[in-house]
């Protein structure tokens, strides 16, 4: 992930002019944390936090609790972190954070455990006004509200601008749960208008979880000309042509319904099957790496959705294109939650709580500009939107 990340800010940035200078400076990493965090039980987890560029301002990006996390990825998850808030104009620089384990294998106590001696280690190098860290893979309002209260107890900060992404009774802000599904439909709805598609659209979701069922819930409600034809989740899932309800799916899958058995009169289908239906959008809201070159052959649809960071490999993409096929960045197409994430340290910082109305407002308003500016730099210099939207950052972030 790393390596493809400097290859794709190299060749951008040499597409735009930039001096060799100019893009090191562009990939260099600020600071790097690692450690160690200890627990009672005596088991012990690495742990991270990458801070990137903070030159468009102080540090953001989530932190995720997965076995596989590890240097490297936290690194290029910084640098995207830095671009995705310079594509779309927010005023944040990029950083990311992780500890490998599986929470799955932890009591709750030991959850709580281990949020707050993550809080320990860092609470020096983060804060309201240097790094602002928020959920991502396996973290969640509960978590970061023990980070809050944790960094609280130690700083005396009351603010809770410390982190973003809280339960909404601890600061954080409406509209942050779907904010980065809501956001993905913003995106695709203002590229369809542009490529003069106003007709029906059917879509299929991988990834039915927080993500893709927000999209699936706002879609739904806001498109009756978007159909949902296919869902899945980690075991599989379901395909129906004539058409899915997600409100049905998002109330199955709360009450822990596994999407390969719904309905049961359905057809159940596979992650990779559906990456190979005959749909118009292809949503890829699970883990990265889900299309690659092994798989892209059979991809149909013609546009493709990054709700997730990176489900399309650098290979995969250039596939993709050759066959021309439109695939829209994961750092324009979530970008979402980090919009939302900025509103709600506003919030904190004025002591406010804002309706979920003007908060869906603001969102709205930076993904039609952003959308907007990128798609007409991909087509006034002839490139990929995944270009385009690197080379708005890119300007932003070599002028500062």
């Amino acid at each position: 992930m790393l390596e493809t990340a400097h290859s794709l800010i190299r060749d951008v940035g040499k597409k735009i002019g930039l001096t060799d200078w100019q893009i090191d400076r562009l990939i260099a990493i600020n600071a790097e944390h690692q450690f160690e965090i200890k627990m009672d039980s005596g088991k012990s987890h690495k742990a991270y936090r990458v801070q990137h560029n903070n030159k468009l301002g102080l540090y953001k990006g989530g932190i995720r609790f997965h076995p596989d996390v590890d240097l490297e990825e936290v690194r290029a998850l910084a640098m995207l972190m830095s671009f995705k808030a310079a594509a779309v104009g927010l005023p944040l620089g990029g950083g990311k954070g992780g500890v490998s384990v599986n929470p799955k294998m932890l009591t709750a106590e030991e959850l709580e455990e281990l949020s707050r001696k993550y809080v320990r280690h860092l609470q020096q190098h983060i804060g309201p006004d240097k790094d602002v860290p928020a959920p991502d893979v396996n973290t969640d309002p509960r978590i970061i509200d023990w980070m809050v209260h944790e960094y609280e107890n130690l700083t005396g900060d009351t603010s809770r601008a410390s982190f973003t992404g809280k339960s909404v009774e601890k600061g954080g802000s409406l509209g942050r749960d779907a904010a980065t599904g809501r956001g993905g439909v913003i995106v695709l709805r203002e590229l369809l208008d542009k490529l003069g598609k106003r007709g029906l659209i059917t879509y299929g979701v991988q990834g039915f979880g927080n993500v893709g069922s927000f999209f699936g819930l706002v879609a739904e409600q806001e498109h009756q000309n978007w159909k949902m034809v296919a869902a899945t989740d980690s075991s599989g899932g379901t395909y129906e042509p004539k058409g899915l309800s997600a409100q049905k799916l998002a109330a199955y899958k709360a009450g822990s319904g596994r999407l390969a058995e719904y309905p049961p009169d359905a057809k159940a289908i596979s992650n990779e099957e559906l990456i190979s239906l005959e749909v118009d959008v292809l949503v890829l809201a699970a883990l990265g790496g889900a299309v690659t070159a092994k798989n892209a052959k059979d991809v149909k649809a013609g546009i493709i959705l990054e709700l997730a960071n990176g489900p399309v490999s650098e290979p995969a993409y250039k596939a993709l294109n050759a066959r021309g096929m439109l695939v829209v960045p994961d750092i324009l197409a979530n970008a979402g939650g980090v919009v939302v994430s900025h509103l709600e340290w506003l919030q904190n910082r004025a002591s406010e709580q804002w309706s979920e109305a003007r908060v869906n407002s603001q969102l709205e308003d930076y993904l039609v500009k952003a959308t907007d500016e990128i798609y007409s730099r991909s087509t006034k210099a002839k490139m990929t939107l995944k270009e385009a939207a690197f080379a708005v950052a890119m300007d932003r972030l070599v002028k500062q």
